[in-house]
């Protein structure tokens, strides 16, 4: 039993970790395809080194977002190795390249992250997140709602409840990041004391919207530790920051996850963030006007500002987790019931 996993870009490599362990565990081959979408090392290579993950058997150096040609790069290595399933994660390009190339070849899709919906469809990750879902046919789901959605849109594929596989991650990585990075002592930030940004989505580093949003951290008393995106950090040399955002490259998993885990609050754009401000106990400003992760913002957790600087900075001020913090996408076995779903998915083809 062999399957093919399509990743691309940071967030996948991370979730790739715990999962590619968990498919070993039960005897899977697993066949790893890095597309090149994030190829810069701060977004790339970097995963590899600090979490240990697999060297990819195929290293496709994109260098680019475009879909159709990632995709069809991907297709001659699903005509060589011929997998019994191809895996995606999430909502990127890449899974949507990896998706369509399987679905052109006959080859079944796992999704994980299925049936996650934020309402907007001038997103690309909610137009991307549609299309997957109907060529999937094992749908991996974080929660229960994810998996009624799919049921409401009569998405063909079977839908499970699996959890999510960044939980893993952050339970299993968190409290390493805390004890062996140096990011804070390196800024002279205390625990508490400091607020984390992320911007990194296309609709973000335009210039009027990111003007905005620069507004908004302009506005803020406490010390900004900026981790720019490349596309991010270009688009910033056209704003004036206060002296008090402190802008850095992309940060490694671990030296994010100690910030991150110890800020006062986190501000940012990136749908795993939201997520594991929730898991870190620290409250989170999403700027854009819709999320996927819709419990933390049902919960308190989470509020979601776009790119206003006057909520910005009044949700900045007033942000606190909620007394009552109940568990959210799973308890940290997502890995180990994806590779279970996908054995079982395997012996009934």
């Amino acid at each position: 039993m062999r399957i093919l996993s399509v990743v691309g870009n940071r967030p996948q490599f991370v979730k790739s970790g715990p999962v590619s362990e968990a498919l070993r565990a039960v005897g899977i081959e697993e066949v790893v395809l890095h597309t090149g979408q994030h190829h810069d090392r701060g977004l790339s290579q970097v995963f590899f080194d600090e979490l240990g993950l697999p060297e990819p058997a195929y290293r496709l150096d994109a260098r680019t977002a475009d879909a159709a040609r990632m995709s069809a790069l991907i297709e001659p290595v699903l005509v060589a190795e011929r997998p019994d399933r191809v895996l995606v994660y999430g909502d990127t390009n890449s899974t949507l390249a990896g998706a369509r190339a399987a679905a052109r070849a006959g080859i079944s899709i796992a999704h994980v992250e299925a049936g996650l919906r934020s309402g907007d469809l001038s997103m690309p990750e909610e137009r991307n997140r549609l299309e997957v879902d109907r060529l999937a046919s094992l749908l991996l789901c974080p929660d229960e709602r994810s998996r009624q959605v799919l049921a409401a849109e009569g998405v063909p594929g079977a839908a499970e409840v699996v959890g999510d596989v960044m939980y893993d991650v952050s339970l299993r990585l968190a409290p390493v990041a805390r004890r062996r990075s140096r990011a804070l002592a390196d800024r002279d930030l205390e625990p508490g004391a400091y607020l984390v940004a992320t911007v990194h989505r296309e609709a973000n580093v335009g210039a009027e919207r990111l003007g905005r949003i620069v507004q908004g951290l302009n506005r803020l008393a406490e010390p900004v530790v900026f981790a720019a995106h490349p596309r991010t950090a270009a688009a910033l040399r056209l704003h004036d920051l206060a002296s008090h955002i402190l802008v850095t490259p992309p940060l490694g998993y671990l030296d994010l996850a100690a910030l991150a885990s110890q800020a006062r609050v986190i501000l940012t754009d990136s749908g795993g963030l939201q997520k594991e401000a929730y898991w870190y106990g620290v409250p989170c400003v999403t700027l854009r006007p819709s999320t996927e992760w819709v419990d933390t913002i049902e919960v308190g957790a989470n509020v979601l500002v776009d790119d206003d600087p006057d909520r910005i900075e009044a949700a900045v001020a007033r942000a606190a987790m909620p007394v009552e913090r109940p568990q959210l996408y799973g308890d940290g076995s997502a890995s180990k019931r994806v590779a279970a779903a996908l054995l079982a998915s395997l012996a009934r083809s």
